[in-house]
């Protein structure tokens, strides 16, 4: 993986830690992997987007693990680790409500660190790729006008010409043309790839994900 999008980074403050578990990653696959000695570090570099982040709970400097999933916690581009040792139990429930996607035992083993990531990274491909469709579709349909937003509503609602016009007051030929134009606004190429964009749209990425076989 070579897209920003796909990076890999390690926050682990032990040397020795960092450097296994980095070559463990990196190892055998067209993937970005980066580390940091710290949270402060990290967030210096400023290079969040789209990471599997995997961090220690404990961190030196001014920047906490607790501080660190905190800030996190709202960013959908971002899948955290975190990996403890000694934690109370309620440390551990702390972390995996905070929006962590896993706590991994420490002293770290790269091989469970590579086979967590790897899961990950499949999974992120798949929510990322589901959230750029429901971007794109969200983009086609902004273009369209207030008017042909009442239409494709009613069409999304299975009206046909005549039950729209009535509805919105509107001659049948009236509506026939404004059908015309969020079609080609939308860059639509029949009615169920219009109506596809509006449920990738409106929906989640999840809901983006599972559209691919919608309307086919």
């Amino acid at each position: 993986m070579t897209d920003a999008g796909g990076h890999i980074h390690l926050i682990l403050p032990d040397a020795t830690e960092r450097a296994a578990c980095f070559r463990a990653l990196a190892a055998g696959g067209d993937r970005v992997v980066r580390s940091f000695a710290s949270a402060d570090a990290w967030i210096e570099a400023a290079d969040a987007a789209g990471a599997i982040l995997l961090f220690r709970w404990h961190q030196p400097g001014a920047t906490s693990g607790a501080a660190l999933l905190k800030r996190l916690a709202l960013r959908e581009d971002v899948t955290s680790f975190v990996a403890a040792e000694r934690l109370t139990i309620a440390e551990s429930r702390a972390i995996l409500r905070g929006g962590a996607h896993d706590l991994l035992p420490a002293p770290l083993d790269p091989r469970l660190v590579r086979r967590a990531v790897d899961r990950a990274l499949d999974a992120w491909q798949l929510r990322h790729g589901a959230l750029v469709r429901q971007r794109a579709a969200a983009a086609r349909l902004a273009v369209l006008t207030p008017r042909e937003r009442d239409i494709l509503g009613a069409i999304a609602a299975g009206m046909g010409n005549k039950a729209i016009a009535r509805r919105l007051d509107l001659s049948p030929r009236t509506v026939e043309v404004h059908r015309a134009n969020l079609m080609r606004r939308a860059g639509a190429g029949s009615v169920a790839e219009l109506l596809r964009l509006q449920f990738v749209a409106e929906s989640g990425p999840g809901a983006a994900a599972d559209s691919l076989h919608f309307g086919a």
